[in-house]
């Protein structure tokens, strides 16, 4: 039997009853599992490096500079060519086109073209029979450089007022008059480091030409249009030469929003000078060196506040450390700058934003785009001002908390109506016991010298749209066949985060279907053009209100010829109902497939397409004012640890999150992205530490050598529930983005572990760590509170 018909058979006596009974017909708002987890587990997904290659295929591989910042004296390549295998090697000067893949600004070449700006940018193609031999090929290229002052570190380039984009600065009222004025001020400065995106499935493209100078690039990309337009332009040809399809990712996380471009246009390059199909894989350890991570950031900072906790007036002062060009560093200060607040009224602050110009790879996207940096720097800072005063953190957080109808105005002038951060944390508090537990903490402390536990809790309020305002809209695909199955396309990208499935499910509901009668197809951009990126957590949000439009379209066709075929003039409509694979017209039910086939002979249209432009959002980048978000997700997370203060070793024995996704579209693949992101923050703020010599290069460029967490990382204990709430803003269905606020719950670990460390010495010091709090740092900062300690 057709297994692709076998669920239809399956549930066809449920259907009958419930179409008996008149059960509420609901796709969304319930648990599924992910539309493609039978192919993932079984090995059958496909992925770009899957796809059967064209007979005559070759392979590329990138050679890359040894030096941060040197102009280019003689690239000899003759032992590259000589390379048994090597069919072509190709250089700037091969480019027919722009030699640029900058997503804002032309400032990121494609190929070194005379000057190369970090260790690992690519100089030039090798093109080879084999991925190995052109891998092989690639090291054997002789380079003389002239070396150039090289500037490494966030603080270098501010140092010497070298940045990609002018400064930013967000201020409302007076802060530094405040925080003088304060009974209390403090200041302090600190360090959050950066992120490897670590996908598991790495950077390719696949290009293969096509007749009348078309190329076709399969990509492993978040954004298809993006590379259509940088390959176009690589090549020197009009956007609909180029195809750029994506069925799946392994992982994505930012890294192949913009990053993904240099590889879609060499693989191109190669294939449009061979007329020959060529793929790109750059090994692990290539593709490390060459792609940017998440942006690191130094904060220097004071603030003022009275006696209760409560901050009168708070100043900030944020680098970045972005790499030789701008690629998105620009928005990522921007949501960085609007995050600074957090969950948190601030009366009078100041909000200052610097992107440093360096010598590193150009960093870029990673789940969270600047938000989890700019609410770091308050969590930091009400930590500070908690430990100070002697009081529990989680009530000088809740002092400082948003309100409901006053004190609500953020920094740069949006007004927040959705506030549920309250009401959140009081559950949060109540189910996971904090209370007691801090309790039994501090006494377990007291009996412990090796030893030590910390607990805290922390608050999370994020927006959710693209700061670019015209980026926050979409477009779909919807067709029906006339044995009543459904194809959606869209333009998001699917990189294991249930977008499909989401999609899926909101037509299926539209339409009154069952879900396994919606097929999702691979993101392309012949389909769907002028598409957004599949980042900011905006994808179900935008494609699913696109695909429900389309369907929505098709469903009042469909119900008008029902209303005058079965409806015999008493039925209009917009009664007749659509549920449980059937159409009920009055007292009529007729199968889904039966009106459809009626619908084709009737000369009924059965494909539309949908478009969502998402309402209410402005924004002045030059003011940093206005609406720059649709609504805001919230969520809380409460972690408890213990360290060694004798090694440093650190284990997380306990974390409680609860997260607030509105009224869910599917509550089972919503809690796992709230797990997943809670992991992969914990593990940026714990191990993963990104490490350059002093020469420029990258150390930390490998699983070896870069630690992500694993299953033995993950807490004894982790309950993680949704919080029962209903978006006040008309998002698909009600629901709240999921993708990235939950990033932002491990703050709880980096405070839990400062409030272990600060165990030491009788809580009564501020060990000064910076993240990720590895083993070396937790031991840094006992030795710290025990040197405060001594006096």
């Amino acid at each position: 039997m057709n297994q692709q018909a076998e669920p239809f058979l399956d549930e066809a006596k449920a259907r009958e009853e419930a179409v008996t009974t008149h059960e509420p017909f609901a796709q969304v708002h319930v648990s599924r599992p992910h539309e493609s987890a039978h192919l993932h587990v079984s090995g059958r997904a496909t992925y770009t490096d899957d796809i059967p290659v064209v007979a005559g295929t070759l392979h590329a591989a990138l050679g890359l500079s040894q030096k941060p910042h040197a102009r280019i004296v003689a690239m000899d390549l003759a032992k590259v060519r000589a390379t048994p295998g090597v069919v072509a090697v190709l250089t700037a000067e091969d480019i027919p086109g722009v030699n640029d893949c900058g997503p804002i600004l032309h400032d990121d070449p494609v190929l070194a073209d005379g000057v190369v700006q970090f260790v690992g940018q690519p100089m030039f193609i090798v093109v080879a029979t084999s991925h190995d031999t052109a891998r092989l090929a690639a090291r054997r290229a002789e380079v003389q450089y002239e070396e150039l002052p090289a500037v490494l570190t966030a603080q270098q380039a501010r140092a010497a007022n070298q940045s990609v984009l002018p400064p930013m600065k967000l201020a409302r009222g007076e802060a530094s008059t405040r925080a003088a004025r304060a009974p209390h001020r403090h200041e302090g400065e600190m360090l959050l480091g950066g992120q490897e995106q670590f996908y598991l499935e790495g950077q390719i493209a696949y290009a293969v030409p096509k007749d009348d100078d078309g190329m076709h690039v399969w990509c492993s990309t978040q954004h298809p249009s993006e590379m259509q337009h940088l390959v176009a332009h690589v090549l020197g040809v009009h956007s609909h030469n180029v195809l750029v399809e994506c069925r799946r990712m392994g992982g994505g996380f930012g890294g192949k929003e913009s990053q993904s471009g240099i590889f879609a246009c060499c693989a191109a390059l190669a294939a449009w000078k061979l007329l020959c199909p060529v793929k790109l894989r750059p090994d692990r350890d290539d593709d490390m060196m060459i792609t940017g991570k998440r942006h690191d950031f130094h904060y220097t900072y004071e603030v003022g506040y009275d006696d209760a906790g409560t901050i009168e007036g708070v100043s900030v002062d944020m680098t970045s450390r972005c790499g030789f060009s701008a690629d998105l560093s620009g928005p990522v200060m921007t949501r960085a700058v609007c995050h600074f607040d957090n969950a948190y009224w601030l009366p009078d602050v100041s909000i200052a934003g610097f992107c440093g110009k360096t010598n590193t790879q150009s960093n870029t996207a990673f789940r969270g785009f600047g938000g989890p940096q700019g609410a770091f720097a308050i969590e930091y800072i009400m930590d500070d001002v908690a430990r100070s005063l002697g009081l529990d953190s989680l009530d000088v957080r809740r002092r400082n908390l948003y309100g409901k109808t006053q004190n609500n105005e953020t920094p740069y002038g949006q007004v927040i109506e959705d506030n549920v951060i309250h009401e959140l944390m009081d559950e949060l508090v109540e189910t996971s016991g904090y209370r007691a537990r801090r309790a039994a903490i501090r006494e377990f402390n007291a009996n412990n010298a090796v030893l030590k536990k910390g607990i805290a809790i922390t608050p999370v309020k994020f927006g959710i749209a693209f700061n670019v305002t015209h980026f926050n809209q979409a477009g779909a695909l919807v067709h029906i066949y006339t044995d009543g199955s459904v194809l959606v396309n869209h333009g998001g990208t699917e990189m294991g985060q249930g977008l499909n499935t989401k999609v899926a499910q909101v037509v299926a509901h539209e339409l009154g279907i069952e879900f396994a009668r919606v097929r999702v197809t691979a993101t392309d951009t012949s389909k769907v053009a002028n598409t957004s990126a599949t980042a900011a957590s905006t994808g179900s949000d935008l494609n699913g209100k696109a695909a429900q439009d389309a369907a929505r379209q098709l469903r009042e066709r469909l119900a008008a010829l029902a209303a005058t075929t079965y409806g015999k003039g008493e039925v209009s409509a917009a009664d007749v109902r659509f549920e449980n694979e059937s159409v009920v017209v009055g007292e009529t039910v007729v199968p889904f497939e039966t009106l459809v086939s009626k619908a084709y002979l009737a000369r009924v249209q059965l494909w539309s397409d949908g478009f969502y432009a998402t309402p209410k959002l402005y924004w002045d980048q030059a003011t940093l004012r206005g609406r720059p978000f649709y609504y805001y997700s919230y969520g809380a997370a409460v972690s408890e640890v213990v360290i060694d203060t004798l090694t440093g070793e650190m284990r997380v024995l306990r974390a409680d999150a609860l997260h607030d996704v509105g009224a869910s579209l599917n509550p089972a693949l919503d809690v796992g992205q709230v797990e997943g992101g809670f992991i992969q923050g914990m593990g940026w703020l714990t191990t993963e530490e990104l490490w350059w010599k002093p020469d420029g290069k990258l150390m930390t460029h490998a699983p070896s050598t870069y630690k992500i967490p694993t299953v033995n990382d993950t807490p004894a204990e982790f309950n993680v529930k949704l919080f029962k709430n209903r978006n006040a803003e008309d998002s698909i269905h009600r629901s709240k983005a999921v993708g990235e606020p939950p990033l932002l719950l491990p703050f709880s670990v980096f405070f839990a572990i400062r409030d272990a460390v600060a165990s030491v010495a009788d809580y009564r010091f501020n060990p000064p760590m910076n993240a990720p709090a590895t083993a070396e740092e937790i031991l840094k900062g006992v030795r710290a509170v025990q040197a405060m300690a001594r006096g």
